[in-house]
């Protein structure tokens, strides 16, 4: 099947009204268990919110050619080098045995200060396991996977706003002055697949069930599904029977 981008709008902006849905839900039922901060954490690290962009890939991928049966939304772990295993939100993984795609989903709604830095470590932490236990042929006998990271950023003025960086006792690279989080994370998906730790990154602003766009035309979900398919197409013999 030809790839058309087209096909799959719909999908994304379903994926974006399940995403602040799927909070929602989470924060209100928190909430009403009379426990605020509770609350908000709940809604913060509850699972299912990118549950919408786990359908929009193993549709992408199906379209592609690639059996129901090798799509794995639930006992994503890998093995790692540093560590035991890393649970991975999706994975494809041929008929023989070999891993042809990894892929992380991650947000943030509020609270940038605070979990900035902590999104950073999580993407460069689980590309380093990961290719490292490629490296020491931890996946035998096979080609390098495809490794996505897609994220969605709430828009808000707190996530738009410059932020100011402190220097007691070295200069912040230029790159980072003059910045808002939104533009730190766009900084973040660029550098990751420049020093190769993913192949491809995608992000996303949204501020609300209906409203969203792409922070940037090179890190784009048009971009990242376009790539993903293409590898899916180029991997096709993986799925001959």
């Amino acid at each position: 099947m030809l790839f058309n981008i087209r096909n799959y709008t719909e999908m994304i902006q379903k994926a974006i009204a399940c995403f602040w849905d799927t909070r929602n839900r989470q924060l209100n039922s928190q909430l009403d268990r009379n426990n605020r901060d509770t609350g908000n954490r709940g809604a913060v690290t509850g699972g299912k919110q990118m549950d919408g962009f786990v359908d929009l890939l193993a549709k992408v991928a199906t379209d592609m050619g690639v059996p129901q049966n090798c799509i794995y939304t639930k006992r994503n772990q890998l093995p790692g080098y540093f560590r035991p295993t890393k649970d991975w939100d999706f994975l494809i993984v041929s008929p023989t045995n070999k891993l042809i795609a990894a892929i992380e989903f991650k947000s943030q709604v509020g609270s940038f200060g605070n979990n900035f830095n902590n999104r950073t470590e999580e993407a460069l932490g689980s590309a380093v396991d990961l290719w490292t236990a490629f490296r020491e042929n931890v996946f035998p006998n096979q080609n390098a996977p495809w490794v996505g990271y897609l994220m969605a950023v709430e828009r808000c003025k707190k996530s738009t706003s410059i932020i100011r960086v402190t220097e007691p006792h070295f200069k912040v690279l230029e790159e980072f002055k003059e910045t808002s989080y939104i533009d730190r994370y766009a900084i973040l998906c660029r550098k990751l697949i420049l020093e190769r730790h993913y192949t491809a990154t995608a992000l996303l602003w949204t501020s609300d069930s209906s409203t969203y766009g792409d922070v940037a035309s090179d890190i784009s979900i048009n971009n990242f599904l376009t790539a993903f398919a293409g590898h899916l197409q180029g991997v096709a013999n993986e799925f001959i029977a």
